[in-house]
């Protein structure tokens, strides 16, 4: 049986599924058909059982019987009823047999119990032969007691089944053909309903196949609109699989380029200043002090910019399950707090200001922090000297305003795409990523991020996180309770 099993398995779904349905399909017919047999066949015998009782009710039957009967009926018989079986029986002893009978019945046990119980019953009913052999239908009926011999007596009619029998048989035929054309049906028909109902999936096959021979991600299975069966759904999801696929693909090969694009520029300055340097040292004409401190100042701000730009491709690069180990209540207040120790000491000449209130939120602490650095990098970058920015937060909304020259119109659509850089500030230190990084650490934390002109000059950058004023109560050990949900900002 396993072995039927596991061959089963391995046959094609369209093969399988035609055979379940025509296997399905035999076993309702043979339930119907076998059903409609025994139906047919009680009701014949039912006919055959009320002829026997119309028999049994003829005037004079039993007189006659008792009159005529004889051990053994003669060779040509005139057929008392006509075609039927007569003879009376008792508790021993030879049947008697009407002279017009058929022939004898051969007597069971169960026909003398009806004389045993010596009660006028409407009789018994059975299917036996008669001395040839032939099948018949017997009725037996008690009489009563003969008054030659005190011994009680019963009367058997019978009439023969050979055309009941032959109607079972042919019906039997029957139903056995219609079967048959019946499996084979339902087989062909599950066979062409497997391959029109999985024609889609053929479609969908093929396309994969495709996806793995060519890589090309631009492939579309297309489906009704109105369609939501389970093949439409697989269908509509290897579609999105593919769109995802292709724009994954397309944001790294972006990204690839643009990456090369900006590592470029600091690795040719800082392959030009080191072949001045060493041009210096080989031809023995050392530079001037001062150019060489120029030069080893340049060298080192650009291994500073490589390494800052290689940190946030690496950041941009993680996956979202790394990111999701780490995930854990933070306060924002703190972070924010020490995201603007460090941007005091990189604008020290700036005054900034701050007005935190609580806030705690779910994210990953670094990521967070690093974000708010990068904002309040901006803000310490485009302010003029002694200028000054505004830090607030209230309610799980994060506000860093300066007052300097603030982005043009046309520039805000731009300023989260990765490596783009505001023409006006090409020339100051930044690799174009910071807010890149802002955007996908706040949408992470399932908030927003904007930029905007301020009112009166300068840009404002607002930050919302959901989160709540007050930590849940395991949160202190840093550990990323199951029991306390975000709210809204």
């Amino acid at each position: 049986m396993k072995k039927v099993l596991r061959r089963f398995q391995t046959l094609p779904i369209r093969s399988r599924l035609a055979m379940l349905v025509a296997a399905a399909v035999a076993f309702a017919v043979a339930a119907v058909s076998v059903t409609c047999w025994f139906i047919v066949q009680g009701k014949l015998y039912e006919q055959v059982n009320d002829d026997l009782n119309q028999m049994a009710r003829r005037p004079g039957t039993v007189n006659q019987l008792l009159q005529r009967c004889t051990q053994t009926p003669p060779d040509n018989p005139q057929n008392f009823g006509g075609r039927d079986y007569v003879q009376a029986i008792k508790e021993s002893g030879a049947p008697c047999v009407d002279p017009n009978s058929l022939g004898t019945v051969k007597v069971t046990g169960s026909d003398k119990s009806v004389i045993k119980a010596a009660e006028f019953l409407e009789g018994k009913f059975r299917n036996g032969t008669d001395n040839h052999g032939n099948a018949v239908r017997v009725l037996t009926l008690y009489l009563g007691v003969d008054q030659n011999d005190g011994r009680g007596v019963a009367l058997q009619l019978a009439v023969p089944l050979k055309g009941t029998q032959s109607t079972l048989n042919e019906l039997a035929l029957i139903l056995l053909l219609v079967s048959g054309v019946g499996v084979l049906g339902a087989g062909a028909a599950g066979l062409a309903v497997a391959r029109a109902g999985l024609r889609p999936v053929d479609k969908l096959t093929e396309a994969v196949e495709h996806v793995a021979r060519t890589e090309d991600l631009g492939i579309r299975i297309p489906v009704e609109d109105d369609a939501e069966d389970e093949v439409a759904r697989l269908s509509r999801s290897f579609n999105s699989m593919t769109s995802s696929l292709a724009s994954s693909r397309e944001l790294q090969q972006q990204l690839i380029a643009d990456a090369g694009h900006e590592l470029r520029t600091p690795l040719t300055s800082l392959r030009t200043n080191v072949e001045l340097l060493t041009r210096s040292e080989e031809t023995g004409r050392p530079l001037p002090e001062a150019d060489r401190k120029a030069l080893l100042a340049s060298v080192k701000a650009q291994m500073t910019e490589l390494a800052s730009l290689i940190g946030d491709l690496q950041e941009l690069s993680r996956s979202e399950g790394q990111r999701g180990e780490r995930v854990q209540v933070v306060s924002l207040r703190d972070t924010a707090e020490a995201a603007l120790r460090r941007a005091r000491l990189r604008g020290p000449e700036l005054t900034i200001t701050a007005d935190l209130e609580p806030w705690y939120v779910r994210a990953e602490p670094s990521a967070l922090e690093r974000a708010l650095v990068n904002i309040l990098d901006n803000a310490v970058k485009f302010s003029p000297d002694g200028g000054t920015v505004d830090v607030r937060l209230s309610e799980g909304v994060l506000t860093v305003r300066d007052h300097g020259p603030g982005i043009p119109e046309d520039e805000l659509p731009h300023v989260f795409d990765r490596f783009w850089r505001s023409p006006s500030a090409r020339a100051l230190p930044g690799s174009g990523l910071g807010l890149s990084i802002v955007a996908r650490t706040v949408q992470q934390a399932g908030g927003e991020v904007t930029l905007e002109r301020a009112q009166g000059g300068g840009t404002v950058a607002t930050v919302r996180l959901p989160g709540a004023p007050t930590p849940p109560p395991d949160a202190a050990n840093g550990d990323r309770p199951g029991d306390w949900t975000p709210t809204a900002s």
